[in-house]
């Protein structure tokens, strides 16, 4: 707290509520994909290519909230050990657009599964409603902060 007492009330802050759900969240994936040998990194990057196969590095680093270079680094250790293919030259332009190989595919199998319990342990305590309910309020707040971003 400030020295006059006024400071955010971490117990009722939004905010910092947001944050130590998204770090519990991470603790609880991490926990799952170890065994698997995976970070929540590595299946994010391979959740994404499932989705959207042919993303470049660029994508895949906003996409899984990391740096370029973390996500480069990623992508070379994911192509040595199978679990990803790109193109020895760039089709168009500088990107080199990565895809599943069929380890990967069987690899994030394994992952998603692990990460819909943990998914399906934080919702436990709620109703289908309440489900429906925390998405929308959570998704209002992301447009809210995008949309003023863009204003300024």
């Amino acid at each position: 707290m400030g020295q006059n007492g006024a400071g955010v009330n971490l117990e009722t802050s939004l905010g910092y509520l947001l944050k130590e759900a998204s770090n519990a969240l991470r603790v609880a994936m991490e926990e799952v994909l170890r065994p698997l040998g995976m970070s929540v990194t590595h299946y994010s990057c391979l959740e994404l290519l499932a989705q959207r196969p042919g993303l470049s590095n660029s994508e895949l680093a906003r996409g899984a909230f990391v740096t370029r270079q973390s996500m480069n680094v990623l992508l070379q250790a994911l192509e040595r050990d199978g679990y990803v293919t790109r193109p020895a030259e760039a089709p168009i332009g500088k990107a080199l657009p990565a895809r599943l190989t069929p380890r990967g595919r069987r690899s994030l199998e394994k992952a998603t599964a692990a990460v819909r319990a943990v998914e399906l342990r934080m919702l436990a305590g709620m109703t289908e409603t309440q489900q429906s309910d925390a998405s929308r309020l959570l998704k209002s707040m992301i447009d809210s902060l995008h949309s003023s971003d863009e204003a300024t």
